[in-house]
């Protein structure tokens, strides 16, 4: 078995900073400011996550406590933050954080489940928003999607999640009329998709590397290219359960185009378990981008037995204790 991304980030607090594989990985979260200690699991008031996602400056969020946080309102997360759920159990419910207009954000170890209303995703990243890394999440029931990327946000890293208990997973794209978001960029790897219906992705006009990720017993399809996606797909496992269907490809019009199209999808190397079948466009491999073009290294293994085990214990909130912070490092944010 290979070696697994980030054997280094919990060496210390702020290791994780700039770390991410991928198209996020110049997030710096909140590197450059003091730490904020949430004390309380009130939706709102000194202490709370709230409070400290809407400052201005920088701050690197931890946890005093551990439970469950009601949101009653999306919560909305200004630039460069980090929200580390390392050393507690956070669950949030209710609503789900919004990432909008905001650049450099952490999003680690944390929980999302039972997000309520219309339009309510787990994590909504739009408009205009880049360099996000999501982390070491897991999320699950939500009535609309777990993570939404759409307009115009981009450099985002998606890794080690774990998505269970949903209809619509993840949407990259929300609509053929949005044609700025041909500037969207989205890793996606070493995650585990359990058991959900579709979208993991389903992209639009975005380019989206997936790697080392493991999707079971999807209800619908695994991924989906939609109007100009490109999608390049290396060492997934797939295994079908009743759905055998691995690729699917909706055909739709940008508004600035004559003719409809669907996207590509280029698989390499990717391991199709359970009779799940992988249909190809023939002229995939030659239009779809390399991620070589916009990041040097990864790290990947080979999609096998071992990395399935592997995706289906070390994915989503995990119990491990938060890092120390390193000498000099340990400002409190004033309250």
């Amino acid at each position: 078995m290979g070696t697994l991304p980030y054997a280094d980030v919990d060496s210390s607090l702020r290791a994780i900073a700039g770390g991410a594989e991928g198209f996020g990985r110049f997030s710096v979260g909140g590197l450059h400011g003091p730490l904020y200690y949430v004390t309380t699991l009130a939706d709102d008031g000194p202490g709370s996550l709230r409070d400290g996602c809407r400052r201005k400056e920088p701050l690197w969020i931890v946890f005093e406590v551990s439970g469950t946080i009601h949101l009653s309102s999306y919560l909305n997360v200004s630039s460069y933050k980090t929200i580390d759920g390392r050393g507690q159990r956070i669950k949030l419910t209710g609503k789900g954080l919004r990432l909008k207009n905001c650049e450099h954000i952490i999003i680690c170890n944390l929980e999302f489940e039972g997000g309520r209303g219309h339009d309510i995703d787990g994590i909504q990243i739009k408009p205009n928003s880049r360099h996000i890394w999501i982390d070491r999440c897991s999320l699950r029931d939500y009535d609309d999607g777990l993570i939404d990327i759409t307009r115009q946000s981009t450099d985002i890293t998606v890794s080690r999640c774990y998505f269970a208990q949903h209809d619509k997973t993840m949407l990259i794209g929300a609509d053929p009329s949005h044609i700025d978001d041909r500037c969207i960029r989205v890793t996606i790897h070493h995650c585990f998709f359990d058991g959900t219906r579709q979208r993991h992705p389903r992209v639009r006009f975005g380019k989206v590397h997936l790697y080392n990720n493991y999707t079971q017993n999807w209800g619908i399809y695994a991924v989906c290219a939609s109007v100009e996606s490109q999608i390049y797909s290396q060492c997934n496992i797939f295994e079908a359960g009743q759905k055998k269907k691995t690729f699917e490809y909706y055909t739709e019009k940008a508004t600035d185009k004559e003719e409809a199209r669907s996207g590509l999808i280029r698989s390499e190397g990717d391991l199709f378990l359970n009779g799940a079948q992988a249909c190809l466009l023939t002229t995939g491999e030659e239009c779809t981008f390399h991620p070589s073009e916009f990041y040097p290294v990864w790290t990947l293994e080979a999609a096998s037995d071992s990395l399935k085990a592997v995706l289906q214990i070390c994915t989503g909130w995990q119990s491990i204790p938060r890092p120390a912070e390193e000498v000099g490092g340990g400002c409190r944010a004033p309250a």
